[in-house]
């Protein structure tokens, strides 16, 4: 295991990842204003994304993730510090962008389809030049025959599913995927982890993943960023030495579990977990 590269061996990617940073931060701080004083929510933030690197952010509740993601998506200034994207200042949201947020954001009133079709409308690209690429989304991730169903009627695995579909619409450069599967059942999380995995494997995406849980995160990644929090800061950042394609039996490895236990034993020392 190392910190801070990628690391040498036979776990390397078949196909490595650009040397030059996609996404670049430098002393990225953010704070917030209150009638009790600024809350600091990012402090220090230094870290580059490569091109086509799946980078996943872990760490507590209120430890600055997600606030760290809006920044890069040009959603949220940064009160300090400065953010790159392709080495151009980022000043507002950058082009070739995808998001998935915590929630769905789905609207009821639109049919599944359409609500896939919704980014193309932003992009004011013609729906009918997209529409087969978007059916070809739906049935990926196995919503072939709900198109014309609408949200309401889909569990909550299935609209994540369609939320992921609008975010790949338009083939975008930069994924940013917040917190995506956190409110989902353990059987369909494994199940959306496997189908990123893969398309991630396909397209190699440049792709900065939020997430509380350890074992998703080194199963997904290149690198696994953890943060502690008051106020949020990198704290390590791991590179993860694992073969790919990866299949969910890997985590019943001794390599896989020597991550686990890694983190485990810096978020304890930390007294993020509890030892016992």
């Amino acid at each position: 295991m190392t910190t801070n590269g990628m690391a040498a061996g036979p776990g390397r990617p078949p196909h490595p990842v650009a040397e030059a940073a996609y996404v670049a931060i430098r002393r990225v701080g953010k704070s917030y204003g209150s009638l009790k004083g600024a809350v600091h929510a990012l402090d220090g933030i230094d870290l580059d994304i490569r091109g086509g690197e799946f980078v996943s952010i872990l760490g507590p509740s209120g430890c600055g993730k997600s606030t760290l993601l809006k920044c890069i998506a040009g959603l949220e200034k940064p009160t300090s510090g400065q953010i790159d994207i392709q080495g151009k200042p980022l000043n507002g949201p950058p082009d070739r962008l995808g998001m998935v947020f915590q929630r769905d954001v789905l609207l009821d009133w639109r049919t599944v389809l359409d609500n896939v079709l919704i980014t193309a409308e932003f992009a004011h690209i013609p729906t009918a030049s997209v529409r087969e690429r978007a059916l070809q989304l739906l049935w990926r991730f196995g919503l072939k025959g709900y198109e014309d169903r609408h949200p309401w009627e889909l569990s909550g695995g299935m609209r994540q599913r369609a939320a992921i579909c609008r975010a790949l619409l338009c083939d975008p450069d930069l994924l940013l995927m917040d917190e995506p599967f956190g409110a989902l059942d353990a059987m369909t999380r494994d199940d959306l982890n496997l189908e990123l995995a893969r398309i991630w494997q396909d397209t190699r995406k440049t792709v900065a993943f939020v997430t509380h849980g350890i074992a998703e995160a080194i199963f997904l990644s290149d690198r696994v960023v953890m943060m502690d929090r008051n106020p949020g800061r990198i704290i390590e950042v791991i590179d993860i030495d694992l073969p790919r394609p990866r299949h969910l039996a890997i985590r019943e490895t001794s390599e896989f579990a020597h991550y686990v236990g890694h983190i485990r034993q810096l978020f304890t020392s930390l007294g993020l977990l509890k030892d016992g």
